[in-house]
């Protein structure tokens, strides 16, 4: 059955508003009307419908039935009789009876005596007289069929439509209806009534995040309600996305529901022990100290002074390559240092230092003054809340100006101790050894204010310092321990890497059984390389551990597939044009994970306006057949760093002319491809592997050195190449020739397949199964 036309100024009248009222209702959702005489379609009325019943709500269904229906005729008198009446009001009183034995009959109304309108009655009691307006009565077929039996589902009749104009329809429907039909109705709403009566607020338990689909299937709503619902509060959001907790309450509430907050129990909840230890479990432990400066400033140098070791003329290009711990006693007092890299390309790595550690010495050199990076660890430690110890080192040199750096210091709100502040400023020389008690003092005083304390008798957790992988032990991670106790045989569980600790090994290279709070110890036994950074905790069970570690695993993919798919308006347009940029992919390989993340986020800083460098894989370990496949596919080039291929890997290169670059320096490698990315890199070397030699045998000579007996494997050996001593494919030394023999006699170069010795230029420690790789400069041109 069509509905009548309804026009706007209709519904106003039904209403008893203004025309403009309504016309404003429809605006906020609709187009506005164009005049009052407009007809207003289904959408608009039901809109219309329910705004009117949602702003005049009343407190139950008896008032409705309880106003007489507004009745309007021309011919009605101004005032009738006190007897008329009074008559009029006496049957009122007495046919009051519940709305499933009085129906409206719009035909039988307008034979009954006129009577005035009562909109006093109807403003007290603030309800809305809805019994003239066309209803979509339609929208609750559904729900009226459910409460009532399948003998009147079955009814075909059409819907009884009320007010004006639908009183002709209504007269041609009663016709074939008759009073059967009219019982029906009856039934239908004293069903209706009844449940409306019975109904009490639905309580709906929502967790902290929840899909649109879930929350409407909670509700016992339709998805489209609520997503109507969002629309109308600016929420754009589909079936299948997800909201918060607030908006979700403020949804359910809206609608009607009482909210609880669903509490879910997590495996992290299960198998990690976070209870607050008490006064009585806790116990001293020893300071943790991170060393932070700019590079070549001399923390490394510093460090090696108190550890008296050397250790700084390993390091490539004056880089600390790697965070390293190390565990030193000063008057029996023990304390852990940290040491951090000074270059920018670290920059996770000193923020990862600052924040597990308790004190921090920043090192400044005493002839140079604050520099970049020596702003960036004084925010680090900051914002760890760490109490800084300045050491200004270099004081042995000539031009070393310490009031200078006194006075740049308090640019950065670290006000000397002589000037009324509280940073203590100790004057040392690593070289001399000069004021370097003095600093330990200074520490030692520091820690003792703070009155560091930890728990050792519970279940260990910490921080993943370091983590590598090695060829023949698997995954090695370095952790500092920070409460409880690890012990051998422990199941750790660290960021996505699970396993039980096999080996724990010492600073001091020593196999220990336990390791207790602000101890580093180096682990093998997990299956997969930790990030450095993570927290690692001690649990008992290993299935809910692994499954923990599922869990997190996927929650990365998901994190990393939002972040490529999201759009904004920001970056819209950047990302319209990015068919104009050309993109320069890389696979980053190093021997380490924290050499790898810096790599890789130096890397993709320097991207300019015609081509974006784009990090497809980062790993640990040497380079292999997998690499290459996926270097070959992308079209991508290998940078190495401290890493060599393998034997397949470098054979299933040269076939895919797949380009791999090798570094030992990092900016070495940044400035290679900053210059080529910019179209500057000019005519230089080109490395060119000439051959292999394995070492089988080892011999020491007290005026030569060590001397490699070797078998030449591919290529050949020659006197004047360069070499690179190879372990696991790990670099450990690069350098020259000193000697090359075949029997008792000098040679010139050994080819492959015979036997030769060899010896290398202030370099003896070589082992069997080391591989030197002989190589040549060449220069070429672009």
């Amino acid at each position: 059955m069509s509905l009548v036309k309804y026009r706007l100024k209709e519904v106003a009248s039904d209403f008893g508003v203004a025309p403009k009222e309504i016309a404003e209702i429809i605006s906020k959702y609709y187009e506005k009307p164009k005049s009052n005489t407009q007809v207003l379609t289904e959408e608009e009325l039901n809109t219309v419908f329910d705004y009117m019943t949602q702003h005049n709500q009343i407190k139950s269904l008896e008032q409705v039935y309880a106003v007489q229906p507004k009745e309007t005729t021309k011919e009605a008198p101004k005032e009738a009789p006190k007897e008329e009446k009074k008559a009029a009001q006496e049957p009122a009183r007495k046919t009051e009876k519940p709305a499933a034995q009085q129906p409206a009959r719009p035909q039988q109304q307008e034979k009954k005596p006129n009577k005035p309108a009562q909109p006093e009655r109807r403003r007290e009691r603030r309800v809305v007289d809805t019994s003239a307006v066309q209803v979509n009565a339609a929208r609750f077929d559904d729900r009226v069929d459910n409460l009532v039996s399948e003998r009147v589902q079955n009814y075909a009749g059409g819907k009884q439509r009320i007010g004006k104009k639908g009183q002709q329809q209504n007269r041609k429907d009663n016709k074939f209806r008759g009073s059967k039909s009219r019982n029906e109705e009856q039934e239908k709403m004293r069903r209706l009534q009844m449940e409306v009566a019975r109904k009490a607020p639905l309580t709906v338990k929502i967790p902290e995040e929840i899909t649109v689909g879930e929350l409407a299937s909670r509700m016992k709503k339709t998805a489209g309600e609520v997503i109507k619902l969002l629309l109308k509060n600016g929420i754009m959001a589909a079936i299948n996305q997800t909201i918060d907790f607030d908006t979700a309450e403020y949804v359910a509430t809206e609608m009607g529901c009482k909210v609880e907050k669903e509490i879910t129990i997590t495996i992290e909840d299960r198998i990690i022990d976070d209870h607050e230890d008490t006064p009585d479990e806790l116990q001293g432990r020893a300071p943790v100290v991170v060393v932070m400066g700019h590079v070549d400033h001399g923390k490394t140098s510093t460090l090696d002074a108190i550890r008296h070791a050397k250790v700084t003329a390993g390091e490539a290009g004056g880089i600390t390559q790697h965070i390293g711990a190390y565990t030193v006693e000063i008057n029996g007092d023990p304390i852990t240092f940290l040491d951090t890299p000074g270059h920018a390309a670290f920059t996770s790595m000193r923020a990862r230092g600052a924040m597990c550690t308790d004190i921090a010495i920043l090192v400044v050199a005493a002839d140079d003054g604050i520099m970049p990076q020596t702003v960036e660890s004084i925010n680090h430690a900051k914002a760890a809340k760490v109490p800084i110890i300045v050491a200004v080192n270099k004081m042995d040199k000539p031009t070393a100006n310490p009031e200078r750096i006194k006075q740049q210091l308090t640019e950065y709100d670290l006000i000397p101790e002589e000037w009324g502040g509280d940073t203590i400023i100790c004057p040392i020389s690593a070289k001399t050894g000069e004021g370097l008690d003095n600093l330990l003092e200074m520490v030692i005083l520091t820690a003792e204010v703070q009155e560091l304390k930890a728990n050792p008798n519970r279940r260990a957790k910490g921080t993943v310092i370091e983590a590598r992988l090695d060829k023949t032990r698997g995954p090695i991670a370095t952790l500092l321990v920070q409460n409880g106790t690890l012990k051998q045989g422990d199941i750790i569980i660290a960021g996505t890497a699970v396993g039980r600790v096999r080996v724990m090994t010492n600073d001091k290279g020593r196999t220990v059984k336990t390791a207790g709070p602000s101890q580093p110890v180096e682990i093998t036994g997990l299956a997969d390389v930790p990030s450095p950074g993570d927290e690692f905790n001690a649990v008992t069970d290993e299935r809910m551990a692994r499954e923990l570690v599922e869990q997190r695993r996927q929650a990365e993919k998901d994190a990393a597939a939002n972040a490529m798919s999201k759009v904004t308006l920001d970056n819209l347009f950047a990302k319209m044009q990015e068919g104009e940029m050309k993109e320069l992919p890389l696979i980053v390989k190093a021997d380490v994970q924290g050499s790898a993340e810096a790599l890789k986020a130096s890397l993709e800083k320097i991207s300019n306006e015609e081509v974006r460098v784009r990090v497809i894989h980062t790993g640990v370990g040497a380079i292999n057949e997998s690499d290459i496949l996926l270097a070959s596919t992308a079209g991508a080039i290998i940078v190495g760093f401290n890493v060599r291929p393998d034997a397949a890997a470098q054979a299933s290169g040269q076939r895919a002319n797949v380009d791999m670059r090798f570094y030992r320096v990092i900016y070495d490698a940044i400035d290679e491809i900053e210059s080529a990315m910019k179209g500057m890199l000019a005519p230089k070397y080109e490395e060119v592997v000439i051959g292999h030699a394995e070492v089988r045998q080892t011999y020491k000579v007290s005026a030569i050195g060590t001397i490699a007996g070797c078998m030449v494997k591919d290529g050949k050996v020659t006197r004047d190449a360069q070499v690179r001593i190879l372990r696991d494919n790990i670099v450990i030394h690069e350098g020259q020739v000193a000697s090359l023999q075949r029997f008792k006699d000098a040679a010139k170069e050994v080819t492959a397949g015979y036997e030769c010795g060899m010896s290398i230029l202030k370099f003896n420690d070589i082992k069997e199964g080391d591989v030197f790789e002989c190589f040549a400069m060449q220069e070429i041109k672009r």
